[in-house]
């Protein structure tokens, strides 16, 4: 399950929390953007909506000519609460009605991998799934945590690598999904692929 040799590695994605994780995995990926325009896509789910943004992602990427012979990841996130799908907020007013909205209550991340071998032009992709408890913020602990601007940059309006951590009650499932990207849904789909998330350390 081993490779000849170390392939390219391609992010494509703009979050640098996602870049963050792959590298304190031991990965070095070059980062290309997709450009995808996420508001432009639907899916019947949330799960198969992070899934669908994913694979546009990494087919947008894959797609262009310095992506040639890497291995690519696509990644999207979207938080599912009451059956609706939440990216990133439109604007502040939004991200504090969704906070109001999301705190006491329990809501589930769903993030979509995508990984294509642009050599053989295979893929392997999957969504993967955690719930995470809110706790209960204050309007103005709200109205704090919106001001920072982070969560307008975040899916679901929050994380759990920054300012809003302190308002995240408890997680059940993979705390890398949460931030962005699940490394134990990656190596599996490696693997899928006939590489071994070893053969990628740096």
């Amino acid at each position: 399950m081993t490779s000849p040799a170390r392939p390219r590695l391609v992010l494509a994605s703009a979050s640098p929390a996602r870049l963050n994780l792959l590298k304190q995995a031991g990965l070095d990926p070059h980062v290309i953007v997709s450009g995808v325009d996420e508001d432009a896509l639907t899916a019947a789910t949330p799960a198969e909506l992070a899934l669908v943004l994913a694979e546009a992602k990494a087919a947008a990427v894959a797609a262009r000519p310095e992506a040639a012979g890497a291995l690519l990841i696509g990644c999207d996130s979207v938080l599912e609460l009451d059956g609706q799908a939440l990216g990133k907020p439109a604007d502040a007013e939004d991200a504090l009605a969704r906070w109001k909205a999301m705190r006491g209550r329990a809501g589930v991340l769903r993030t979509g991998h995508c990984l294509i071998d642009t050599a053989t032009g295979r893929q392997a992709s999957a969504t993967a799934s955690t719930t995470v408890r809110f706790g209960e913020p204050t309007d103005d602990e709200i109205a704090a945590y919106v001001a920072s601007g982070e969560p307008l940059h975040v899916a679901g309006a929050f994380t759990l690598d920054g300012l809003s951590a302190p308002f995240v009650e408890s997680i059940e499932g993979d705390h890398g999904n949460v931030i962005g990207l699940s490394l134990p849904l990656l190596r599996r789909l490696l693997a899928e692929l006939d590489f071994s998330i070893t053969d990628l350390w740096v």
